[in-house]
């Protein structure tokens, strides 16, 4: 077996299993509980120790070493081993009584299983040394697909935060809305100019019947950029309204700093 994998710890052994199944450091440390600076410690360390540069060829060594040793009781408590052994002897004793045959029912479903476990390492193995499951292919998907979350996880927050700040609008709380706006909203307004601007626009529509949110877009401006919130509204005046919300990430939420009416 290779003295690299014997020198890895269970953890560091436990984050490479994690790259062979398609993760990379941020979703290992998702799994594992941990920070993303922990876990690229880990790999750090058992690159050193199985002396690679890459992680990937980390994972497959330790795919290969375990491959070739799909059992071990160095990993088990010695009280454990040496329970099981007894227990093991007893049996033995009992088949030997008994004629043996029981002994080889179980001598070979133990050798059936232990060869098809090592088939499948071996095949596994075999595919990723071919390119014919291709790790970065597998870890390229697993970042898009983590995108995608994360992306549809950003809008559903920019939708609540939107649609909060509306309800306050649709009660006519100029005060609570101009509060809870974001700073870039507030600072070239007042309270009263507020009001007077959302009576002239807002009001006459009537109250609000329904509201459906049709289109995210980032807004690249400075100085960090906004997100624009679209929604399709009906309201008692007047129906397929478009209302337009412009959000801005400030002190760890969604604030709104600009709102349209068409």
């Amino acid at each position: 077996m290779n003295t690299g994998y014997e020198m890895l710890t269970d953890r560091e052994k436990d984050t490479l299993r994690l790259l062979l199944r398609g993760h990379d450091a941020k979703s290992s440390a998702r799994a594992l509980g941990l920070s993303v600076h922990t876990v690229n410690e880990r790999l750090r360390d058992a690159r050193r120790k199985l002396g690679v540069t890459s992680s990937r060829e980390a994972a497959r060594i330790v795919l290969a070493a375990e491959a070739r040793a799909p059992q071990s009781l160095g990993d088990k408590p010695l009280g454990d081993a040496s329970g099981e052994t007894a227990s093991q002897y007893q049996q033995l004793s009992s088949d030997r009584r008994s004629g043996g045959s029981n002994a080889a029912r179980r001598s070979a479903w133990l050798f059936g299983g232990l060869l098809a476990m090592s088939i499948i390492a071996s095949l596994l193995f075999a595919a990723l040394g071919s390119g014919s499951v291709s790790v970065g292919e597998a870890d390229a998907a697993a970042r898009t697909a983590q995108a995608a979350a994360d992306q549809t996880q950003s809008e559903q927050a920019q939708e609540t935060a939107a649609r909060a700040w509306l309800t306050l609008v649709d009660k006519q709380d100029w005060k609570a809305s101009f509060a809870a706006a974001g700073k870039a909203f507030r600072a070239p307004n007042t309270v009263e100019g507020w009001q007077a601007a959302s009576e002239l626009a807002r009001v006459p529509l009537g109250n609000v019947l329904s509201r459906k949110a049709i289109a995210f877009e980032h807004v690249n401006a400075p100085p960090r950029g906004y997100q624009l919130v679209q929604f399709q509204s009906d309201f008692d005046q007047r129906k397929g309204v478009i209302e337009s919300v412009t959000l801005e990430h400030e002190d760890g939420t969604w604030r709104v700093v600009g709102y349209f009416i068409r």
